[in-house]
C-alpha cells in the first residue's frame, strides 16, 4: 500500500508558488520567462515557458538535490518500490550508462544480451567495459529475438566468474520478458549486480497482471523511461537502484555525463507523472491492458497478420510477456513491417512505434482510446487487401550473432579506414550500423562483417528502414579497423 504522501508533487508545487512570487530574472535562460522569443512563447505559451527556469534555492538543483528535487526522487522511489530513484533529463540513454559505468571499471567484465540497445554498447564505449555476450534465443517464425535463458546465463557466469555484473533487457522492445528473477539470483550468488534496461516497462510497477518489475525481482539497478509508458515528457526517464549500491557514487556517475542544466520541464513532468501512477496507476494500465487486447484479438481476426501475445510464453527465453505491447507479425501478406509502417504513416495518417523487416509495434498506455484502435485495425485491413503479395524473397530474421573480435572501445578508438559496405566482408567493424526504431545495433564496433550482414543492411536500405550510427550520412561506406 503506498502512503498518502504520494499525492504531493514537490517539484511541481515549488514551480506554481515560483510562479506566483512574479520573480524579475536575471539569470539564464536568455528568453526571460519567454518575454523575448515571442514566436517561442506563441507556439510552446506562456505557461510553459515561464517555468522553463534555472536551478536556484527555492527549485533545488538536480546534481546535488537537497530539498524540493529530493523529496519528489524520495517519492518516487517509493512508489516504484526502490531504495533510491534518481530523476534523468539526457533520456534513458544517460541512465543506462550510468548504471554500466556504476558497476564496471575499464576492462571488467558485463554479461549482456547482444539484442541491447545502442546505449549500452556506447556505455561500454565509454567505460571500457568487457561485454560477455549471451546470444537470445530466436523465434523463427517471427524472425524475433527473445529474452537470456537461464541456461546461456549460468554458462556465462561458469565461464566468466570475474564478471561484474549481468544486463537484462526487460522486457524487449517485441513484449518479451527473461525469467528476471531467477536471473536476479543467479547473479547475486556469484557476487554479480543485475542491471536491468526496463525502458518499455514503467506500467509494471502500477499495473495489475503485468510481468514482475525489476524492483519486485531484486535486482539492483533499473532504468525506467517514464516517458514511453508513464505520460511524462519525451527525454524524461528515472534511474531505480537497490540497497547494495552506493547512492553517492551513483550520483557521481550520473553526473558525469547527465546535463548541469536541468529542464523544470521534464523534472515536474516526471514528478507530476509519478503523482498521478500512484494515484490512478492500476485504473490507467487495467485501461491499457484492455485496449491492446483488444487490439489484438480484432487484428488476428483479420488474418495475414500475427498480433501475438503470452502464447509465445516457454517458461524461459520467453518467461512472460507485456501485454501492452500490441507487435504484429507481418511478412505473411508479403510486406517488411517497415513497409507497413510507411503506408500507415504516408496513407492513413497513423504513426505506430517502428517497423522492422517483419514486424510492426504499436505502443498501448496512458493517452489510447478505444476509437483509435479500430482506426489502426481498419487500416490494417485495408493496407491487407490493396497491398498483399506474395512472400517470395523476402528476409525471415532480425537478430544476427555477432562475431565479436574486440572490445567496442578498443575498436571505436582505434586506427580506421573507410570502405563501402558492399565491399567490407571479413573486416571488423569500427562504428554502428543500426535500424531506429528500435535502435538495436545490426553491427556494432570490434565486430567481424559478415555477408549476412552485408545483405541484411542492403534489405533494411531497399524496404525502407532509417539506418544511422555511421559516419556517412548515406549508409554507404563504412569506417574499418585496421587489422
Amino acid at each position: 500500500m503506498r502512503s498518502s504522501r504520494q499525492s504531493k508533487a514537490p517539484i511541481y508545487e515549488a514551480l506554481l508558488k515560483y510562479k506566483s512570487m512574479r520573480v524579475v530574472p536575471f539569470d539564464v535562460p536568455g528568453h526571460k520567462q519567454g518575454r523575448g522569443n515571442p514566436e517561442l512563447t506563441e507556439f510552446l505559451g506562456e505557461r510553459c515557458l515561464s517555468v522553463d527556469v534555472n536551478s536556484m534555492k527555492p527549485l533545488d538543483n538536480l546534481g546535488h538535490p537537497v530539498s524540493v528535487i529530493k523529496e519528489a526522487e524520495e517519492l518516487a522511489a517509493e512508489a516504484f518500490g526502490a531504495h533510491h530513484a534518481f530523476f534523468m533529463v539526457n533520456g534513458t540513454t544517460s541512465a543506462v550508462q550510468a548504471m554500466v559505468m556504476s558497476a564496471c571499471k575499464q576492462g571488467e567484465k558485463i554479461i549482456m544480451p547482444r539484442n541491447v540497445h545502442r546505449s549500452a554498447i556506447n556505455a561500454l564505449i565509454i567505460s571500457g567495459a568487457i561485454p560477455v555476450y549471451v546470444n537470445p534465443g530466436v523465434n523463427r517464425e517471427l524472425g524475433i529475438p527473445l529474452g537470456m535463458s537461464v541456461a546461456d546465463v549460468k554458462a556465462a557466469i561458469a565461464e566468466n566468474p570475474e564478471a561484474k555484473a549481468i544486463l537484462v533487457n526487460n522486457p524487449t522492445y517485441y513484449g518479451i520478458c527473461s525469467d528476471l528473477k531467477r536471473i536476479t539470483e543467479l547473479a547475486h550468488e556469484h557476487g554479480m549486480l543485475v542491471l536491468v534496461d526496463e525502458a518499455h516497462g514503467t506500467h509494471f510497477y502500477f499495473g495489475e497482471d503485468m510481468p514482475i518489475s525489476a524492483m519486485a525481482a531484486g535486482a539492483d539497478m533499473a532504468a525506467v523511461s517514464m516517458h514511453k509508458t508513464g505520460g511524462s515528457l519525451t527525454q524524461s526517464s528515472i534511474l531505480l537502484i537497490g540497497e547494495r549500491l552506493n547512492v553517492g557514487r551513483v550520483r557521481h556517475m550520473i553526473n558525469l555525463t547527465q546535463t548541469t542544466s536541468a529542464s523544470y520541464l521534464l523534472l515536474s513532468s516526471l514528478d507530476i507523472s509519478r503523482r498521478n501512477l500512484a494515484l490512478n496507476g492500476k485504473r490507467i494500465f487495467d485501461k491499457a491492458l484492455y485496449l491492446a487486447n483488444y487490439g489484438r484479438d480484432e487484428v488476428n481476426k483479420l488474418g495475414g497478420y500475427y498480433a501475438f501475445g503470452k502464447e509465445l510464453n516457454n517458461g524461459d527465453s520467453v518467461y512472460d510477456f507485456d501485454c501492452t505491447k500490441l507487435s504484429i507479425h507481418t511478412r505473411q501478406i508479403g510486406l517488411a513491417g517497415i513497409e507497413v509502417y510507411d503506408i500507415l504513416r504516408d496513407d492513413y495518417d497513423i504513426q505506430i512505434e517502428f517497423g522492422d523487416i517483419g514486424n510492426i509495434l504499436a505502443i498501448i498506455s496512458v493517452g489510447d482510446r478505444a476509437l483509435a484502435l479500430e482506426r489502426l485495425v481498419s487500416a490494417l485491413s485495408e493496407i491487407k487487401r490493396r497491398y498483399q503479395k506474395d512472400i517470395a524473397g523476402m528476409f525471415d530474421h532480425e537478430y544476427i550473432n555477432p562475431v565479436v573480435v574486440m572490445g567496442p572501445q578498443r575498436a571505436f578508438y582505434a586506427e580506421s579506414y573507410s570502405v563501402p559496405i558492399k565491399e567490407s566482408r571479413g573486416k571488423i567493424s569500427g562504428e554502428f550500423v543500426m535500424a531506429y526504431p528500435p535502435g538495436i545495433p545490426i553491427l556494432a564496433p570490434g565486430e567481424r562483417i559478415t555477408e549476412d550482414i552485408i545483405e541484411y543492411i542492403a534489405y533494411s536500405k531497399v524496404k525502407g528502414c532509417f539506418l544511422t550510427g555511421t559516419e556517412d550520412m548515406a549508409v554507404e561506406n563504412i569506417k574499418v579497423v585496421e587489422e
